[in-house]
């Protein structure tokens, strides 16, 4: 078995390229070693017009590179998501998807082109063979082996053909820049907008199920009560995104069983209004359990106390769910009387 080595290492009872002791070998036995064919210079060997001309088109691949990973990142901050577009022969299709495969496919093929025009035309092609070498190489294999690395790097002319390497690194060097992107699809940073729900004081507590305004005869002791935010209905463009923060749910305990002071205070006549997303994960909440006054988060079994600060007894969550302060108006309907002190949901590095 053979395998490319140095050219000085050629072992001698191989054929020489082409020689007459090859053909002579292979008609006494077909089954010898042939040898390599001669070599066979390309135009760029012996022609430097096509050698500058192949360095040309290399570096222009890179370049085109490049140019296509700006377009990249520019396409992805001038599309919006929902942008759609047709085009032949595909259809209708995001033009943020469309253009985005498009630019990176071609900032890939570029490099991979340039990569292999630059090795077909401009490095060295010679083939040459040296026998199986065992795993552990000695250390005048080793020398041998460095002395081929400086030899090819030499030939591939990576330090001489400037406008070529200078090409390929920033190519290599951009590309990246496309993942590093890419990174924006993680989500965009929460900065205040956990802060801040549709709740804002005198906002009446809408029942979720009914659609009409909550009073306090309607919440009795030991029951569950969903509810939304005055003006936010179902109809609205970003309805879900603030249902998905301003979720309430009420309920009604005996004054005597509210262990939290400040609980107390926040309530009205036992009627206390906590938020009904998880802080573990963001799952809604919707398992009560009147003789505790616990409640259940469905998806990771997550507990809390809502005779307590709805602090956690049991599970994943991290934190007590935040409590929303609310009272009665002069039309006997429940309001609130600010938005939650504190984000809802699941914890997030910036929590206030």
């Amino acid at each position: 078995m053979t395998e490319i080595g140095s050219h000085n290492d050629v072992p001698e009872n191989l054929p020489e390229h082409g020689s007459d002791h090859g053909h002579e070998a292979a008609r006494k036995d077909p089954f010898a070693n042939p040898g390599l064919p001669p070599h066979e210079f390309r135009r760029q060997d012996i022609d430097p017009k096509a050698a500058r001309h192949s360095e040309r088109v290399v570096t222009g691949l890179f370049v085109l590179s490049m140019l296509a990973t700006i377009g990249f990142i520019a396409c992805f901050v001038i599309f919006p998501v929902d942008k759609i577009v047709y085009i032949f022969p595909f259809g209708h299709v995001s033009a943020l998807n469309f253009s985005l495969g498009l630019t990176l496919g071609v900032a890939l093929f570029a490099i991979g082109a340039g990569a292999v025009h630059w090795a077909r035309t401009l490095m060295s092609d010679e083939e040459i063979t040296d026998e199986r070498h065992r795993a552990d190489a000695d250390d005048q294999l080793r020398e041998n082996v460095r002395q081929q690395w400086i030899t090819g790097a030499k030939e591939s002319g990576f330090g001489r053909r400037k406008m070529i390497r200078n090409s390929m690194l920033g190519a290599l060097t951009l590309v990246p820049l496309a993942g590093v992107v890419l990174l924006r699809d993680l989500g965009p940073l929460p900065e205040k907008k956990l802060d801040h729900t549709a709740w804002a004081k005198g906002k009446k507590l809408i029942n979720s199920n009914t659609s009409q305004p909550l009073r306090p005869e309607d919440v009795q002791v030991g029951s569950l009560t969903f509810a939304q935010p005055q003006g936010l209905e179902e109809t609205q463009d970003d309805f879900q995104e603030q249902i998905a923060k301003a979720a309430l749910m009420i309920v009604r305990l005996k004054p005597g069983d509210i262990k939290d002071k400040r609980e107390r205070d926040w309530g009205h006549e036992g009627i206390v209004a906590f938020s009904k997303i998880c802080t573990h994960v963001g799952c809604p909440i919707s398992l009560y359990e009147q003789q505790t006054h616990h409640v259940l988060c469905p998806c990771h079994q997550s507990t809390f106390d809502l005779s307590d600060g709805a602090r956690v007894l049991f599970g994943p969550a991290g934190h007590p769910l935040p409590q929303l302060r609310i009272s009665v108006d002069g039309d006997g309907d429940l309001v609130a009387l600010g938005d939650f002190e504190e984000p809802v949901g699941p914890a997030f590095w910036e929590r206030s």
